[in-house]
């Protein structure tokens, strides 16, 4: 008895190219900057506002990660998308570090509650270092900070090792402590160290 005869396997799709990663560039940037207050962390905006590109005039070279507007203090830039990739991936759970003024005087639950890792509305955040700490000697902000003068305020050094959107503002929030100022002082092992609003020096 004869067999039916076997259909032609359909043609096989050729393989997908694997993606190449970039290689690195021939003189490859990374530049430290102490972003002022009220700067967006990009280099163009169509509506006027103060931008990367009026403090820094190096070509080709883009942020690795963000700093909101009313935040200030250390932001890293470079030419280099792997050395960028490094920087921002949470897969590598870079440390970064913030100075923070917070309206209140911080209980030791309150804390604690910072070093567990808040719930906020997108899930709880990973466990923090968090210790009070005196008034650290920095600029100052412009326009000034508004205070009540009726309630204290208090100053924190926070260490987070991820990068939710504003993620320390509301953190502080949760734990009934508003952040009135906001200063990055370290990325990994990059260090804000002297630079004045506006400065920058290559790394």
């Amino acid at each position: 008895m004869k067999q039916p005869p076997r259909k032609a396997a359909p043609p096989r799709r050729p393989a997908k190219p694997r993606r190449q990663a970039a290689s690195p560039p021939a003189n490859p940037i990374l530049i430290a900057l102490n972003k002022p207050f009220d700067v967006l962390t990009q280099f163009t905006d169509g509506q006027g506002r103060a931008t990367l590109k009026d403090f820094v005039d190096v070509p080709g070279i883009y942020p690795a990660g963000r700093l909101d507007r009313d935040s200030e203090g250390l932001l890293l830039l470079t030419n280099d998308g792997r050395l960028q990739a490094r920087i921002t991936d949470p897969k590598h759970k870079l440390a970064k570090t913030y100075w923070v003024q917070v309206e209140g005087e911080p209980s030791e639950q309150q804390l604690e509650q910072l070093r567990a890792g808040p719930l906020l509305n997108d899930g709880p955040t990973r466990p923090a270092d968090v210790e009070q700490i005196a008034e650290p000697s920095l600029w100052p902000r412009d326009p000034p900070v508004r205070f009540r003068k009726s309630i204290p305020t208090a100053w924190l050094a926070i260490t987070i090792r991820e990068g939710r959107n504003r993620q320390v503002r509301r953190m502080t929030a949760a734990v009934g402590l508003p952040t009135l100022r906001l200063v990055r002082v370290r990325i990994g092992e990059w260090k804000l160290g002297e630079l004045q609003p506006g400065q920058w020096r290559e790394v």
